[in-house]
């Protein structure tokens, strides 16, 4: 079977992009829909939204799993939709990680599993470096629970360091601290703030409110 070739991304670019059910609509007061955004590898943003602007489809989007909207979107300068399964594997495994507002967790899997179902198929990080991260962000006592048994909160911190278990240019984050108090979400911009550093990772962040505390580059309303 033929290797996959590995694919970087070092900046992503929208050109005139808005989701499909924004068409028509002359009201639209955005930094992103309909104008000409590049996010560029090594930088941070912040997405502000209020609820129902889009910000969730503008992650699936750039994941390649919606494809409901108008306009082009470009890895250095190639369409997304031009892209073959093949090279969205490679780009998903090695230059894209992402944590959906939704988390996407097996719930029947523990939360030391679901991290490990992901590290195992990358190889990126040792198991002390996993169980020093469980600490960190204070889930150390949780690891065997499954994740259908913890709260929301301690769900998004499990979901947070799988995102992690993977090489990465660009790292979305939809909301990442909507149910964490102050002390959890430092605990959290710490650890991607040196982790997005030591990869050289551009990092780009939603949020409705409950910002994750991170020295960013441009902040955009959505």
């Amino acid at each position: 079977m033929k290797k996959e070739t590995a694919f970087s991304i070092q900046r992503i670019e929208w050109r005139q992009v808005s989701p499909r059910v924004f068409a028509g609509r002359g009201d639209l007061r955005s930094d992103i829909w309909q104008r000409q955004v590049t996010f560029e590898r090594g930088r941070t943003y912040l997405i502000e939204a209020a609820s129902g602007t889009g910000k969730s489809s503008l992650c699936g989007f750039v994941y390649g799993c919606r494809r409901d909207y108008d306009g082009t979107l470009l890895f250095d300068g190639t369409d997304i939709r031009t892209l073959t399964t093949a090279r969205w594997t490679c780009l998903r495994r090695g230059a894209l990680a992402m944590l959906f507002q939704d988390l996407r967790l097996f719930p029947e899997l523990t939360a030391w599993e679901n991290v490990q179902l992901k590290n195992r198929l990358t190889g990126c990080h040792t198991d002390e470096t996993l169980r020093h991260w469980f600490c960190r962000l204070g889930i150390d006592s949780l690891a065997d629970r499954p994740a259908c048994r913890l709260s929301y909160g301690q769900q998004q911190r499990v979901a947070f360091l799988r995102a992690l278990c993977q090489p990465f240019d660009f790292l979305f984050l939809d909301e990442p601290v909507s149910h964490l108090d102050a002390g959890n979400a430092a605990a959290m911009a710490d650890l991607l703030r040196e982790e997005a550093g030591r990869r050289g990772a551009g990092v780009v962040v939603t949020s409705i409110g409950h910002r994750l505390e991170l020295d960013y580059d441009t902040v955009f309303a959505l």
